[in-house]
């Protein structure tokens, strides 16, 4: 099965969330995964300072962002009034209703600047359905998925830098793309991704 991603448009602006950003790192293949990518890529501050906690859990996703930050493949963004505005709306409430401050930065820049956001997190992307229905969102598959991405990894490397993101950046996926990644890295090493639901992973 063809997997379709949904950034079809090479103008758009994609901000990450943290999520993200680990799973890109995890593939092994970031620098030229952004390198094929045809639009600018951005993470907030917040999410910068997430990766930056990370440390203290033996992570080095921060170093890696700062590479891509150096090699101009990635920018780091600020959320400006209107967008702090979004943020404190996403992190004010109960618990079912907000989200981390990544994820919630992440949304806010997208909303005022007209970005895509890339968010992997169910419930991020249930409250962005609910209240935000002119943002476009995406998930790290679509950029996996990316024809020009695809392109350039080719087919194997591909394959192993989707493993590697599930099984040591524990990447969802969201059900539309699980048969094409399943069948891209096969039944056997599907197996060995928690991350993957147990339906399509063989016993």
């Amino acid at each position: 099965m063809e997997c379709q991603s949904s950034l079809n448009d090479p103008t758009t602006l994609i901000v990450a969330d943290t999520s993200v950003a680990i799973n890109l790192n995890a593939t092994g293949f970031a620098a030229s995964i952004l390198e094929a990518l045809p639009n600018r890529f951005a993470v907030v501050e917040e999410v910068a300072l997430e990766l930056e906690n990370g440390r203290c859990h033996g992570r080095n996703d921060a170093d890696a962002l700062n590479t891509l930050v150096a090699a101009g493949r990635v920018d780091i963004v600020r959320l400006g009034n209107p967008g702090l505005e979004y943020f404190t709306s996403l992190v004010s409430g109960s618990a079912a209703e907000t989200l981390d401050d990544g994820e919630a930065a992440t949304i806010a820049y997208a909303l005022d600047h007209g970005a895509t956001a890339l968010i992997d997190e169910r419930k991020a992307n249930r409250i962005c359905a609910e209240r935000y229905d002119t943002l476009v969102t995406g998930c790290t598959i679509d950029v996996l998925s990316h024809d020009e991405v695809r392109a350039a990894l080719g087919q194997s490397r591909l394959a192993d830098g989707v493993f590697d993101a599930l099984y040591h950046g524990r990447m969802r996926v969201p059900p539309k793309h699980l048969n094409w990644v399943v069948n891209l890295i096969g039944h056997e090493r599907a197996a060995q991704c928690a991350s993957l639901p147990r339906s399509v992973r063989p016993r």
